[in-house]
């Protein structure tokens, strides 16, 4: 066959439609995929876990997880983790680190609760029998469990989990200066309860600045996003004020997030909106205790959701997230430093572990695929 200058032109004329063909069928099967096949999830960092239990210290020997976080304006990234002790006693310990990856923690506890149930009051030594079987709270049967760390003005406020069994699970407060608080001086606020007694509340965050001129607590975000208001913290160390939380679902929802169970880190702000990080479970993966995905509240109305992830964006996979809790990835802490957002979370109820991604593109996926 002789090959001519018609021949090659009526060749490159077949490829040139036949890639047309293949360019259209492609575009249209991308716009036709379905949305949970358009994903953006966290990349772990390759030093997970970045804290694990330090069998020579006695007090986190048994869990060093669920840390709160906090960027400084000098770029330092400080965290506050939850720290089980040979004794079942959930303490706070501290890390700080140049690099966000790599920490240097304290050799004694920052915080501990002396009794959860009568915060104010000195707790007389008793003496109870730990076993993690009986309390499964993480693991402990008593103390400050999974802080939440905001920056408001010049005070450090951390929200956390005040823990003596379940039939008593409230929302403590307790606030630092900054100055104090990187200085290491931790001689912290008296805490004081923010929840009503007699209820299990936990998953209650701040703002990370005031709204309004007030302080803003964001308490649950299922059946619907719920804000209470205060002009000072201090209006609940009386106790005679709490906030009454509303929690729960009609009935399983037919996404991933088949149970909302509540918020992970304070709320970032963003251009686009609150990025609020939560924790579902879902119906289908029964094995699996937590996964984690995102919601985008409107800057102006918080309360209004603009959009929801429709898939997780991190999912229990690796060994440090499945070593004594298994399935579990349950986050406390967010920050974003050059337009990453890092994301600090507890691996099985174990390990402290961060994982990353860009802002924007997740801000964008949220918007484009996300609708509510």
């Amino acid at each position: 066959m002789e090959f001519t200058s018609y021949t090659f032109s009526l060749i490159f004329t077949i490829l040139v439609i036949g890639g047309l063909i293949a360019y259209t069928l492609w575009s249209w099967r991308k716009r036709s995929t379905p949305v949970s096949s358009n994903k953006i999830t966290l990349d772990r960092h390759q030093q997970n876990p970045i804290l694990s239990p330090q069998t020579h210290k006695e007090w986190e020997i048994a869990g060093t997880f669920n840390p709160a976080a906090m960027i400084d304006d000098e770029g330092r990234t400080h965290v506050l983790y939850r720290a089980i002790g040979a004794d079942g006693v959930s303490r706070l310990g501290y890390a700080s680190s140049e690099d966000g990856a790599n920490f240097e923690t304290s050799d004694y506890p920052v915080f501990s609760l002396k009794n959860p149930r009568m915060a104010h009051i000195p707790q007389v030594t008793v003496v109870k029998q730990y076993n993690p079987v009986m309390y499964p709270s993480g693991g402990s049967w008593g103390g400050c469990e999974d802080p939440r760390m905001v920056k408001i003005g010049d005070k450090i406020y951390v929200t956390f989990n005040a823990f003596d069994g379940w039939d008593h699970v409230r929302i403590a407060v307790i606030s630092l200066p900054e100055k104090k608080f990187k200085k290491g001086h931790w001689d912290w606020s008296q805490p004081f309860m923010i929840s009503p007694a007699g209820e299990v509340n936990k998953n209650w965050v701040l703002f990370p600045e005031k709204i309004d001129g007030k302080f803003a607590i964001l308490h649950s975000i299922s059946p619907e996003v719920q804000i209470d208001y205060a002009n000072y913290l201090e209006e609940f160390s009386d106790g005679k004020r709490n906030i009454k939380s509303k929690f729960g679902q009609k009935a399983p929802r037919e996404t991933w997030d088949t149970w909302v169970r509540g918020a992970g880190p304070p709320p970032v702000k963003t251009d686009k909106g609150w990025l609020v990080l939560y924790h579902a479970m879902d119906k289908k993966d029964p094995h699996i205790g937590y996964k984690l995905g995102a919601l985008l509240l409107d800057l102006n109305n918080p309360k209004k959701v603009i959009a929801r992830s429709p898939a997780p964006i991190l999912t229990p996979e690796q060994w440090y997230e499945n070593d004594w809790k298994a399935g579990v990835v349950y986050a406390c802490g967010a920050v974003v430093k050059a337009g990453v957002l890092s994301v600090y979370y507890g691996g099985g109820d174990k390990h402290t572990c961060v994982a990353q991604t860009e802002l924007a593109p997740l801000l964008d996926w949220l918007i484009q695929y996300g609708k509510v």
